[in-house]
């Protein structure tokens, strides 16, 4: 039961942030792995042994896994998994469970350690400090806001907010009640999130009426006015004030906007009263959105069981222990995000674990006129973060602007480095490695995963027990039935191949919202090989187990960690007139980063020019985000198509990245056979210029 606890917001850093060294723990996959001897008898020789079993024994895994984790039911479940069909498998039948239990049991533990729920900071300065108890207090009056305003179990409730504490209250508020949580940020166009909502039909919005980003104050209200006007199933809004905003809209478009601040200050005996729901394992927890490459955006819908038993898996590859315990005293879990991103969840999934996350809203890198990316470093000592991720291109980034991470005060706390979202380049986890052993920490571990939206979790991840592997990913996950596949469906070892999973992962999507007959989620995953989910990466699986991801298989557009379908980018500037068609793809380069190509096809009488460039780059910052402007504009005399009418976007992105030409594109499989010769001098011309620039590279560092 939910008790009353005093009011622990503090306007002041705790006293964790001292610059002491933290010892290393004994990591969670070593005591799991001791449990599996002393509870069962299970002795495994290797991780490999350990994997091998974890996949082949689905039932014995994850039963062990439930137990391991504590995971609670107030009734029992049939089986550990009923029906292995994919799509459609069937965990945990019968048994009942809760994302918000499951975080707040851990909340008398950690408050009489001491230890925060939250600590957040953004870089305007503001820092907060959430107890578990305060947590809990706030999560439960705003959920009995939303069940007293109609939200009932099944009912959407959406949320337009930065990388806040408010956007984690509302996710546990609707986890709560079994309202299912949908989640956009505020730097994506009204254009972009209209897209996303109407699928899924919210029925209340939890809102910010403004943020400040690279140093610059950006008025959200007329924007969560007109996601207003175009919602009309919107029946609540919930307004977060962010002092950001400017005049009196509030007052005029917003006039009946409810105050969260308020909402979530309720401090009673219902309150202290208020017990989250038991719902079943397989009652949807969140609606996430793929990238929308060839269409509208998936709404890909995940479940409470399986978001829980995922990332209960997940923590001992990601080494994450409770802050209260001896073993991780004090542990503090970061994981820059936009709220956004899939990887806002997987922080916030850190609660599960029992372990304080800290979140920093604001620009990593500081303003357009003075870059700083010593930022995020600054946030992390102050906040006295031991556990440090982000996406690749940020650490790629630091290298590039020459920052000295071992002269920064307060990192020494730091003794994890996390990296997803591209593949990170050996080099670059050298240069890292490099910086933390000037400050005597020669020892860091880098977790470098892959997974995705798709299912909330990771299939390729960490293992502080393995050897470090520059530039790779340690292991295969535990319980992901993980294959590189040949275009014959065969698997291969030290080759690239389709990365694929041949058995059941509990955190796979339920369903996508509004995909009554499922051919939409099953043509997504399966359509390549029916019961095989092919995950749209190309992987390498080395004989040591480490994998090795080259990218996409598919045309998403993945931008520091974001992705964004090319569908998106092509409706937001093929409005404009001097426009006649485009294409577009992301080049990934050796140095970590990638460069966002556009091919444009002017309109008659129209021309590629620094106007142009300016109208196109104005439509995605307000359509989509300015993550999406492309580096490089190429004035093209058509667009390559299949004979379907499609893009040949894949394709082409192969020329650029230097694939031979035969294997790429055939002239008998495109309607516009004759524009190929220009694409394929244009990606000679591109590879002759990067291997250019890696030779001056190679000479500068020699």
């Amino acid at each position: 039961m939910i008790t009353d606890q005093p009011d622990e917001v503090r306007r002041s850093m705790p006293p964790a942030t001292a610059s002491a060294t933290v010892a290393a723990p004994v990591p969670q996959i070593h005591l799991y792995e001791t449990w599996l001897k002393t509870t069962h008898g299970r002795d495994f020789a290797s991780y490999e042994e350990l994997r091998r079993w974890s996949v082949e024994d689905l039932d014995g895994f994850w039963r062990s896994i439930w137990d391991y984790d504590d995971i609670q039911s107030p009734t029992p479940f049939a089986a550990v998994l009923g029906d292995e069909t994919m799509p459609g498998a069937r965990w945990f039948d019968g048994a009942q469970v809760s994302y918000a239990r499951h975080v707040f049991r851990h909340a008398a533990a950690a408050d009489s350690a001491g230890q925060p729920a939250i600590v957040a900071l953004d870089e305007r300065g503001g820092e907060q400090t959430l107890s578990w108890g305060e947590l809990q207090r706030q999560t439960a009056a705003l959920a009995l806001a939303l069940r007293d305003r109609g939200i009932e179990p099944g009912d959407r409730v959406a949320a337009y907010l930065p990388n806040i504490s408010a956007a984690v209250i509302g996710l546990l508020a609707c986890a709560s009640l079994g309202a299912i949580w949908t989640l956009c940020s505020p730097d994506m166009g009204t254009n972009a999130v209209l897209d996303r909502w109407r699928q899924t039909g919210p029925k209340a919005l939890i809102a910010v009426d403004g943020v400040f980003y690279a140093g610059k104050t950006m008025d959200r209200r007329a924007a969560v006015a007109a996601l207003r006007r175009e919602l009309p199933c919107i029946e609540n809004l919930f307004l977060v004030a962010s002092g950001c905003g400017a005049g009196d809209l509030s007052a005029t478009e917003l006039p009946d906007a409810i105050d969260f601040a308020a909402t979530i200050a309720r401090d009673d005996a219902t309150v202290a009263q208020f017990e989250p729901a038991w719902l079943p394992f397989d009652h949807p927890l969140w609606i996430l959105y793929s990238s929308g490459t060839t269409g509208l955006p998936k709404a890909i819908v995940h479940g409470h069981g399986g978001v829980i038993l995922a990332t209960a898996a997940g923590r001992l590859h990601f080494d994450l222990g409770p802050s209260y315990a001896a073993n991780t005293l004090g542990e503090r879990f970061h994981w820059y995000s936009a709220s956004g991103w899939v990887m806002w969840n997987i922080q916030v999934g850190g609660l599960l674990s029992g372990t304080t996350i800290c979140l920093f809203d604001g620009a990593p890198s500081g303003t357009r006129t003075a870059p700083d990316w010593t930022r995020l470093w600054n946030f992390a000592a102050r906040a006295g973060v031991t556990w440090f991720g982000a996406g690749a291109a940020f650490f790629a980034s630091c290298r590039k602007a020459g920052v000295e991470i071992g002269t920064l005060a307060g990192i020494d706390r730091i003794r994890a480095l996390g990296s997803t979202g591209s593949p990170l380049p050996p080099d670059v986890q050298r240069w890292g490695s490099a910086q933390f052993a000037t400050r005597g920490r020669p020892d860091i571990w880098w977790c470098n995963v892959s997974g995705g939206t798709e299912i909330a979790a990771a299939f390729m991840a960490g293992n502080p027990e393995l050897p470090d592997t520059p530039g790779r990913l340690q292991c295969r996950h535990l319980g992901a039935a993980i294959e590189a596949w040949d275009d014959h469906g065969k698997p291969v070892v030290d080759a690239v191949g389709e990365l694929v999973c041949t058995r059941p992962f509990p955190s796979m999507p339920l369903y996508f919202w509004n995909d009554a007959d499922g051919s939409r989620y099953r043509d997504s995953y399966f359509g390549e090989w029916p019961g095989v989910w092919r995950h749209g990466d190309w992987v390498t699986i080395g004989t040591d187990g480490s994998c090795t991801i080259s990218g996409r298989s598919d045309a998403t557009i993945n931008r520091h960690g974001v992705r964004m379908g090319t569908a998106e980018i092509y409706a937001a500037i093929e409005r404009l007139p001097q426009i006649a068609d485009t294409m577009i793809i992301d080049v990934e380069s050796d140095g970590g980063d990638s460069q966002l190509i556009l091919f444009v096809v002017p309109a008659a009488g129209a021309v590629v020019d620094a106007a142009l460039e300016a109208a196109i780059a104005l439509a995605i910052r307000t359509s989509l985000s300015p993550r999406f402007v492309p580096d490089r504009l190429l004035a093209a005399p058509a667009i390559p198509r299949t004979l379907s009418g499609k893009k040949q976007e894949l394709p082409i992105k192969r020329l650029f990245a230097g694939w031979d030409v035969a294997k790429v594109v055939s002239a008998d499989a495109t309607a516009t056979p004759d524009v190929l010769p220009w694409y394929i001098d244009q990606a000679e011309r591109w590879q002759r210029a990067a291997a250019a620039g890696s030779a001056r590279r190679v000479g500068e560092a020699s």
